[in-house]
């Protein structure tokens, strides 16, 4: 994508930061690390099909039908991989799709690529420490995945992948690319949690971004041979599925502009090094310089009225102390998080919990305002900036709230906690993905985020918010 005159500032400083010899020095071992080479390449444009917000099951019963559709190839990338309703649609889809070629009598099989991190503490602690990964043979897909049998599949050409690095590396990333033409971001594993989700539906350039992404550390030389020989991808006709009616907002097509969007493609390589700092004097490390957690910080520092987050959990300090020192520019921040998710995975990767942490976020926030203030008396004559206001609230389901049933819905579609990643600067840009605002995410994890710039799309992205998640918070803290 060219740059304009009117490019947002933010990409700009972006850019300028990534390219920096000091930055692209600590990148050399990261895997993938393509962008170094021409940080701009991460710069593209995607139009925007629509977004969903539900639960995990709801959001892959909008999109299965997508990759029922597939003509050439799909690639489905999710971090988590667990018997539940969502593995028993994913397998039922995958039949569809190959009876259809069958009966269809495709000359080629529609190539499709399931890759995959986690399924349980026993395959993570006896899985091959290698970057090729395991791959799983046809006679393990029905016993050990839950996928249907080679029998049931015979009209697609399907492999199976996992990674994952001890001692805490996970590839936490979760999309899915149709075709080359349709790419899902959603925020879902595939599990049992019904848990508050989100998902962007995406079509133009950003599509070929998740494919490369994709090539560039999924993808071995017998893929690379197998895709060769895939049909053409370019007669593809890859069609928007149909929204499910459980979902508790929709934005689609006709709530949304109708241009090509801006959008930075923002890749986090894992890291084994954890870089723990145990004792109470040390102070945070620096996290790796990632595209990811380089974007944040710097859209944290050049917020100038508001920073909106919604995570599932808050245990990175060096996130932490970025919003501190937009607070005290005068920035207002909205945290929404949980309360009492994943807990014991918290103090495994962080040494801490988003209670403690969110405890320390505003008891230094009440000595900020308290310091203005002496400040302030001591001398009138100088201007001090207002510290910005910080409200925190935690998630809570409508059935907590003691409204289980709002509206008709089956309790079985009220999320039960929030696992949906969202920032929003200044009512400007939107950054979606798999990063969480906690240690494991800027540390460790492999993440992947997508940032998109435009008020118009941002405001509609608020109000889907905003609509979805009434009647499931409680307040925190109100600065």
């Amino acid at each position: 994508m060219s740059q304009s005159q009117d490019q947002h500032p933010l990409i700009d400083s972006f850019l300028s930061r990534l390219s920096e010899p000091s930055t692209l020095a600590t990148q050399n071992l990261d895997h993938p690390n393509y962008w170094t080479s021409n940080p701009s390449s991460l710069l593209t444009t995607s139009n925007i099909q629509s977004v969903s917000l539900g639960t995990g099951n709801r959001i892959l019963e909008t999109l299965l039908p997508a990759l029922e559709g597939a003509e050439s190839e799909v690639l489905f990338v999710t971090c988590y991989w667990a018997q539940s309703d969502s593995l028993n649609r994913i397998a039922d889809s995958l039949r569809k799709l190959s009876a259809r070629n069958l009966a269809s009598h495709k000359d080629n099989k529609t190539r499709v690529n399931i890759c995959f991190s986690s399924s349980g503490v026993w395959q993570k602690l006896s899985h091959p420490q290698s970057r090729h990964g395991r791959t799983y043979p046809p006679s393990q897909w029905s016993k050990t995945l839950g996928l249907p049998s080679p029998d049931e599949l015979q009209g697609i050409d399907l492999q199976v992948k996992s990674v994952f690095f001890l001692p805490i590396s996970i590839i936490h990333p979760k999309f899915v690319v149709v075709d080359r033409k349709l790419a899902f971001l959603p925020s879902c594993n595939v599990s049992w949690e019904e848990w508050f989700e989100g998902c962007v539906e995406l079509s133009g350039p950003v599509v070929q971004q998740f494919v490369k992404f994709w090539e560039k550390f999924w993808a071995d030389g017998g893929d690379m041979e197998r895709l060769s020989t895939t049909a053409d991808l370019g007669g593809s006709t890859a069609l928007s599925p149909s929204p499910s009616p459980a979902l508790l907002t929709h934005l689609s097509p006709l709530n949304l502009p109708q241009t090509r969007t801006p959008t930075l493609f923002l890749p986090s390589p894992h890291h084994w090094n954890p870089q723990f700092r145990p004792l109470p004097f040390q102070s945070s490390p620096d996290p790796p310089p990632t595209p990811l957690n380089t974007f944040l910080l710097l859209a944290f520092s050049s917020a100038k009225k508001t920073i909106q987050i919604q995570t599932p959990n808050l245990t990175s300090q060096p996130a932490i102390e970025a919003l501190l020192a937009a607070l005290a520019r005068g920035v207002e921040v909205r945290i929404t998080t949980s309360e009492n998710l994943q807990r014991i995975e918290q103090v495994v990767t962080a040494g801490t919990t988003t209670g403690r942490c969110v405890s320390g976020l505003v008891e230094a926030y009440g000595r900020m305002v308290e310091d203005r203030r002496r400040k302030g008396e001591q001398d009138i004559e100088e201007a001090l900036p207002s510290v910005g206001r910080l409200s925190v609230s935690y998630y809570q389901s409508q059935s907590q709230a003691g409204d289980p049933q709002e509206g008709g819905r089956q309790a079985h579609d009220e999320p039960v906690q929030s696992h949906f990643k969202l920032t929003v600067i200044d009512g400007e840009v939107a950054v979606f993905g798999s990063g969480n605002l906690d240690r494991a995410s800027w540390f460790t994890s492999q993440e992947l985020g997508l940032a998109f710039f435009g008020t118009e799309f941002v405001t509609r992205v608020e109000e889907g918010l905003e609509a979805s998640m009434t009647g499931r918070t409680k307040v925190c803290f109100e600065g």
